[in-house]
C-alpha cells in the first residue's frame, strides 16, 4: 500500500534528523526547514516501497513529530 508524507513546517525545528536518516526523502531548505523532496512537500506523490523503512525511521526520528505519512495524499490546504 502506497504511503506520502509530508512536513509539518510550523513545527519543524530544523533539527535535520529527517534528511539525516533519509536523504532520498527529504532536505532541508536555505533557512534548515525540513521538506519532502518528491513533491516539495505537497504530500501528493508516493514514497517508493524501498524507502519505507528510512521513511518510518524519519518520523520516529523527529522530536516534533513534524513528519507526517498517511495512507492517501494530503489535500492541497
Amino acid at each position: 500500500m502506497a504511503k506520502y508524507a509530508i512536513i509539518n513546517q510550523e513545527t519543524c525545528i530544523c533539527c535535520g534528523n529527517c534528511e539525516g536518516v533519509a536523504p532520498h526523502i527529504f532536505d532541508l531548505d536555505q533557512d534548515g526547514v525540513a521538506f519532502v523532496k518528491l513533491d516539495d512537500n505537497q504530500g501528493l506523490t508516493p514514497i517508493p516501497e524501498d524507502q519505507m523503512d528510512s521513511l518510518i525511521e524519519a518520523m520516529e526520528e523527529c522530536p516534533t513529530d513534524s513528519v507526517k505519512i498517511a495512507d492517501q495524499p494530503f489535500a492541497n490546504e
